[in-house]
């Protein structure tokens, strides 16, 4: 026997079929709504040419920088953090993209990226974020465009939390503190140059402690602005579900720190505070690359790694424990104001770096030429006076190769490249740094020279080139 089916007639199928996909549809938006509910806001606060241990967090014992200090209190600090590069555009390129500079065809000061990468904010939009860039952009019309909103005024992130609105957001602050020029009376109660710290590779005068004072007024500058920010995120109930981090571009602007892969140059503060997420007062020592953020904060939002990342997530969750350390970090140096190619490769104590362009004396920064701590650098080595920690600013002809027991040696003066002692572990890290190169797509110093528009010698600005102009090659 036959049993009959019962048919719908055609009209009631299709509003049965109508009511079934507006169902599946609701449920979807129910979903996606919940999704996004549960996605963390991301604000990142990125300093301008501030030195990793320049905060009171990180044992300045002078500088007052208490919104800094709140955020490694209710967060993690990570202590051993390193920048793909000392120069301002390129490092900020390396880290939205997830790339080291020379992979990004933007490596140069003032270079703009190339039209053929992404950056985190639009990576980010797959999962319905709302992105902002805030003062210094310093990337290029191609990723200045990949942000939804932007201004220059640092007064008007409340008014892009107005504008949000059920979004999650991500917000990017180009600090332009404390990047010099310096001006006095930029805050009340300015720091005295008796209470700051002189590194060993500076002339310890009147002079340098004033440049040293005023570094210091622009990072306390920096440090309550991102006190207001704070506030307005807690008046907006948007703050227990805000991941805020806050790190460097390079490191400070003064002699043998900015622009260089010594330690001053590379070594940056990474604070990350995001509550009853990340436990407050945790610390940790592990080897961290910054080029492994962008890689990160795909990873905790559920986004797939894009292929051109050469970083990698560092953790699924914030703990000292379960961070992912690095045995190696690299770093570099392209053209700013004077023509480098160096590279670097650092472990938790050693460190080799391989120079080019050894017959001049290392470029310094066209800023960093006009400070008063420069000129007294100069005045001293007039008198042939200088410290060997000074001198070393000076060395010509530089050697190819450098290599620091930073255990013993932290600043980075006892070129210990011959020593019989060291061989092995040289010969271990040029291996390391020549296979980073091949995989990460370098480009050969011999292709490349650029002029300089700065004296390397006196600091002394000798034209206006801003972008570097290809004299040979074209690669």
């Amino acid at each position: 026997m036959i049993t009959k089916l019962n048919v719908f007639p055609f009209s009631l199928q299709r509003e049965w079929l109508l009511l079934l996909i507006f169902s599946c549809v609701l449920i979807s938006c129910a979903s996606e709504k919940k999704d996004i509910k549960n996605l963390p806001n991301i604000l990142i606060l990125v300093a301008d040419d501030a030195g990793w241990e320049d905060f009171g967090c990180y044992g300045n014992p002078y500088i007052k920088t208490p919104n800094v200090d709140y955020l490694a209190k209710n967060g993690l600090k990570a202590n051993n953090t390193f920048l793909t590069i000392a120069q301002c555009s390129p490092s900020r390129i390396s880290i939205l993209t997830g790339k080291y500079p020379h992979a990004t065809g933007a490596e140069d000061l003032h270079t703009p990226m190339p039209d053929s990468l992404d950056i985190l904010p639009k990576f980010l939009r797959e999962k319905g974020y709302y992105s902002g860039l805030l003062k210094k952009a310093h990337l290029g019309p191609h990723g200045k465009a990949q942000f939804d909103w932007y201004n220059k005024d640092l007064d008007t992130f409340e008014t892009f939390l107005d504008t949000v609105g059920s979004n999650p957001f991500f917000m990017w602050v180009g600090f332009t503190d404390p990047h010099r020029p310096y001006k006095e009376h930029i805050i009340d109660n300015p720091q005295s140059p008796e209470k700051v710290v002189v590194p060993p590779y500076l002339v310890d005068d009147l002079d340098t402690r004033k440049d040293l004072a005023n570094y210091y007024n622009y990072i306390r500058r920096m440090d309550a602005q991102i006190g207001i920010y704070l506030n307005q995120l807690k008046s907006k109930n948007l703050l227990e579900n805000t991941l805020v981090i806050f790190l460097s571009d390079n490191g400070a602007p003064f002699p043998r720190a900015k622009g260089t892969v010594y330690d001053a140059g590379v070594k940056t503060p990474l604070i990350l505070s995001w509550p009853n997420k990340i436990l407050p007062s945790t610390e940790t020592n592990k080897l961290l690359s910054v080029v492994d953020l962008a890689p990160t904060l795909l990873d905790l939002v559920g986004i797939s790694q894009p292929k051109q990342f050469q970083g990698r997530p560092i953790a699924g969750v914030f703990t000292k424990d379960s961070i992912r350390a690095r045995t190696y970090v690299f770093s570099e140096r392209n053209w700013h104001n004077s023509d480098e190619h160096i590279r670097s490769v650092r472990t938790n104590r050693y460190k080799l770096i391989k120079n080019a362009y050894v017959e001049l004396p290392l470029g310094t920064a066209s800023d960093i030429g006009r400070s008063l701590s420069f000129k007294s650098l100069l005045k001293v080595k007039e008198k042939d006076s200088l410290t060997k920690a000074q001198s070393r600013l000076f060395e010509v002809p530089r050697t190819a190769y450098e290599f620091y027991d930073l255990k013993n040696d932290p600043y980075e003066f006892n070129n210990l490249i011959d020593d019989p002692n060291y061989q092995s572990m040289v010969t271990k890290l040029k291996v390391v740094l020549e296979k980073w190169r091949g995989q990460t797509g370098d480009f050969s110093s011999e292709n490349r020279r650029r002029p300089d528009n700065v004296n390397r010698y006196t600091g002394e600005v000798l034209n206006t080139i801003r972008l570097p102009e290809w004299i040979e090659g074209t690669n």
